[in-house]
């Protein structure tokens, strides 16, 4: 499938695909026939029904545009592809229409369909967030040691290393990836509760028919149907925005060190990537644009979907009925941001010596943090802050570096070793070092933990 040009930058193919009609459509008939094979193993319908309710079980055999308006008057998509699955069984052999569908509901239909589709997309972010952690581990081995400036409320700061800050990323990104997977292992169950969620209509043979279905569909059984208890899914949604929010991050991080003034990393281009359409020089962040975007739609599909939770009683009156636009959107939504940082991470350059140049350019002004250590000792808090504040002046210091203005202070002038040293940005990297490797060593912990 083709993705809708309105979608084109909040989806992928691969996602787009599984939210299209004829998967939608094939998830809810896999739903009838399990249900169907599964009875016929316990004798609740014959056998004989099965083959012709299998038959008729391929999507493409259905109008899916005649279902979508059915499914507007309906209120459920579950009632006109019932009626419809139905009627096409009842031409193949009438004897078994009669049991399509039996004890079950439509809402059975439309959220067990959602978990099938659900399973889909999970295997598809899950090797796209693979993507994304080898590159940075990559990313982190190669730039351990590569100083550059720290920022802080986007001005200079301390130096840090590209591997920290990578190191940062991969972390995030990782914590993310084992939230996400155990939400939807929890969410991969089976919904089947009949008109009540009770299975009354099968009498006491309703929990072994549920089971059989969920192990034809490789589901999990819930301990009981949980048509308005829509917390499994709630969490699943709350684990993408997270992820996408340090998605996000990451991409906020890369387009602020793409700026021409900066210059230390560039996504990949090429292939119509990153350019404009009136300016041939420009390499724009266009996979980090993708994934900002989405990591601004998420906290509102997120806190719709809460609001979607306060369902009634047995079956829910509009929060049900609201989910499947909003949970198709956030799944696509982390789509498009995680594959777009897969793409980053394995193409993004670094770039050392403009990250140099950029310490250098500040004049030894990120390091007035390392001299008040020093100066205070000698002045005194007051005097030390006040000679900083003109040591750091950059109208009054003419050009000069700090440490050459330090120099004019008499009560260092018989530390040259200590002044020359005091620029040296590797030698004020604190435990930079220590926490990439913890950095990186927790997420080899976290997926340690999951297997």
């Amino acid at each position: 499938m083709s993705v809708r040009l309105i979608e084109s930058l909040a989806t992928t193919e691969p996602l787009a695909e599984v939210f299209s009609d004829a998967s939608v459509l094939q998830a809810m008939l896999d739903f009838e026939l399990a249900l169907a094979r599964a009875e016929a193993e316990l004798q609740i319908i014959p056998q004989s029904a099965v083959r012709a309710i299998a038959a008729c079980s391929r999507a493409e055999d259905y109008d899916t545009a005649v279902l979508a308006k059915e499914t507007l008057r309906a209120g459920t998509p579950g009632i006109p592809v019932v009626k419809a699955f139905r009627k096409r069984v009842q031409q193949e052999d009438a004897r078994a229409a009669e049991f399509v569908h039996w004890g079950a509901t439509s809402q059975d239909v439309a959220d067990t369909a959602l978990v099938l589709l659900l399973k889909k997309a999970a295997q598809i972010l899950e090797a796209d967030l693979a993507r994304i952690e080898k590159s940075l581990r990559s990313i982190v081995a190669k730039h351990r040691k590569t100083v550059m400036l720290g920022r802080t409320l986007l001005q200079p700061a301390p130096p840090v290393t590209m591997g920290f800050k990578a190191a940062g990323w991969l972390a995030s990104v990782r914590r993310g990836r084992v939230r996400l997977q155990r939400a939807f292992s929890a969410a991969l169950v089976l919904q089947f509760g009949g008109a009540s969620g009770t299975l009354a209509a099968l009498g006491n043979r309703g929990p072994r028919v549920a089971e059989l279905i969920a192990k034809r569909l490789r589901l999990d059984v819930p301990d009981a149907p949980w048509h308005t208890h829509r917390d499994r899914l709630a969490e699943v949604v709350c684990a993408c925005g997270i992820l996408t929010g340090s998605l996000g991050k990451m991409a906020r991080d890369i387009s602020l060190l793409m700026q021409h003034e900066v210059s230390e990393a560039l996504e990949p281009g090429g292939n119509g990537r990153g350019g404009s359409s009136t300016m041939p020089q420009k390499r724009n962040p266009i996979a980090s644009a993708l994934a900002l975007a989405a990591a601004s739609r998420l906290p509102g599909l997120t806190a719709a979907f809460l609001s979607q939770m306060v369902q009634e009683h047995e079956r829910g009156v509009g929060g049900w009925q609201a989910e499947w636009p909003t949970i198709s959107q956030v799944i696509q939504s982390t789509g498009v941001a995680v594959a777009s940082m897969a793409e980053v991470a394995e193409g993004l350059t670094v770039n050392p010596a403009r990250m140099k140049e950029n310490l250098k350019s500040t004049r030894g002004t990120v390091f007035a943090e390392k001299a008040a250590l020093v100066l205070s000792a000698r002045l005194g808090r007051e005097a030390a802050h006040e000679a900083l504040e003109h040591a750091t002046d950059t109208k009054k210091v003419r050009g000069r570096t700090l440490a050459q203005t330090l120099a004019d202070i008499p009560e260092l002038q018989a530390n040259k070793k200590w002044l020359a040293s005091l620029e040296d940005p590797e030698g004020y990297l604190g435990a930079a070092q220590t926490f990439t490797s913890r950095l990186s060593s927790s997420t080899r912990r976290l997926q340690r933990g999951r297997k």
